[in-house]
């Protein structure tokens, strides 16, 4: 009779491939801690710096009107988490459940956003390939002539081009607003230590809004020009449409993640420290 022996097995420690990097993230208030705690995994020093603040719309009059008359249209188009949560928000406010959304099929742009709608038990209807807006409408799985489409989002600076293809496509599109994004007030004390000190290995930017209020943000504190705090710097995008915005701010931009989401922006870090 033989007895199985254990071998030992080498023991392997855990490999930080961020360790001794310095990452400076700006996402929105409340929204960062995933991601800084994904990075603090892989053995960076995270600093956050929030340049975005999630906030209700100055009126809730045009979504509350389109959610009395949710049976009139096709479609829900949802672009974001916040969009999500607004709007689910303001259906329960309107003493509403997700049983009214019965007769409407639901599209997301984005994993991340058909999470946070999983959160609510409800899976999207159609999810476009590409986590991009425009990807939604190349790939919409029906004729778009004819169909009424809500499309719940941020009150001001959004992009235009989704709401102009579905319309070219034929659909009526109602936009409301669901919630605003605005520039917060303050950088805080370790962020702005780090700048100055040039201390920053690599500073994150996960939307074209961060990227123009952390412009705005620092603009008071640096008038020189934060551009000329961040020439040690890596400018690491989560993909096309933020990193044209770091272009147009920063001329430049050396990161960007393959896949557009905080997981393949932290993917592409890693791969960039380690080339």
């Amino acid at each position: 009779m033989h007895t199985n022996i254990p071998i030992n097995q080498p023991h392997h420690p855990p490999t930080y491939p961020l360790k001794g990097k310095t990452i400076l993230v700006t996402r929105s208030v409340g929204q960062s801690s995933q991601f800084s705690d994904r990075l603090a995994q892989e053995g960076a020093t995270v600093i956050e710096l929030p340049a975005l603040e999630i906030t209700p719309p100055s009126t809730w009059k045009p979504l509350d009107q389109a959610i009395a008359n949710l049976s009139t249209y096709n479609w829900l188009i949802l672009t974001s988490g916040n969009a999500v949560e607004y709007f689910f928000k303001r259906l329960e406010a309107n003493r509403k459940d997700k049983t009214a959304l019965n007769n409407l099929k639901i599209a997301v742009v984005g994993k991340k956003t058909a999470q946070v709608l999983s959160s609510y038990n409800i899976k999207a209807d159609f999810i476009p390939p590409h986590f991009i807006a425009d990807s939604l409408v190349i790939n919409f799985p029906e004729q778009l002539a004819g169909k009424k489409i809500l499309f719940p989002r941020v009150e001001t600076g959004g992009r235009q081009v989704l709401v102009e293809e579905l319309t070219h496509q034929g659909a009526e599109v109602v936009e409301v607003p669901a919630y605003e994004s605005s520039c917060p007030q303050h950088i805080p004390p370790a962020a702005e230590k780090a700048l100055r000190n040039h201390s920053l290995d690599i500073i994150t930017f996960a939307s074209s809004k961060t990227v123009q209020f952390f412009c705005l943000l620092t603009a008071n504190t640096f008038p020189e020009g934060i551009i000329n705090y961040l020439d040690k710097t890596c400018i690491a995008s989560i993909g096309p449409q933020t990193s044209k915005t770091c272009l147009e701010l920063f001329g430049r931009v050396d990161i960007e993640a393959d896949e557009y989401t905080a997981e393949g922006l932290t993917e592409a870090i890693i791969k960039w420290v380690n080339e």
